[in-house]
């Protein structure tokens, strides 16, 4: 069981990793993905800025929890996820956005993930 949680807490942090780094090498490809285009200006620095960041601390600290065994590390992916999942229901709601389903269960799907490995995998006494 923990091999298998380990696994699925490995493929979305590669996953994340590598689109943080689209963002940085290669923006206007993965910004349709998410629905946007790339900006001008302060904008596009914005975009890309936020965007890999983004990504690159959810993927980053994702690996670290895997590697030093220390649950801690799960939580500001967790947050970051759901705090997303949220902001998209709420841009749904008050800001005539698209409801994006497919985004937000990809979302609390690896959030639930994230805190099933906090609660489950072994924990390195620090």
């Amino acid at each position: 069981m923990n091999k298998v949680l380990r696994l699925l807490v490995l493929l979305p942090a590669i996953l994340f990793l590598v689109m943080g780094v689209r963002w940085l090498v290669a923006p206007a490809g993965i910004a349709p993905d998410f629905g946007l285009t790339l900006a001008e200006g302060v904008g596009r620095s914005s975009q890309i800025g936020d965007m890999s960041g983004y990504f690159l601390t959810l993927g980053s600290c994702m690996l670290i929890a895997l590697i030093s065994e220390h649950r801690s590390w799960f939580y500001p992916p967790m947050m970051l996820l759901a705090l997303t999942a949220l902001g998209r229901i709420v841009a749904w709601l008050l800001h005539d956005a698209t409801l994006a389903v497919s985004l937000i269960t990809a979302e609390v799907v690896v959030a639930l993930v994230l805190l099933l490995a906090s609660r489950r995998l072994p924990q390195r006494l620090p």
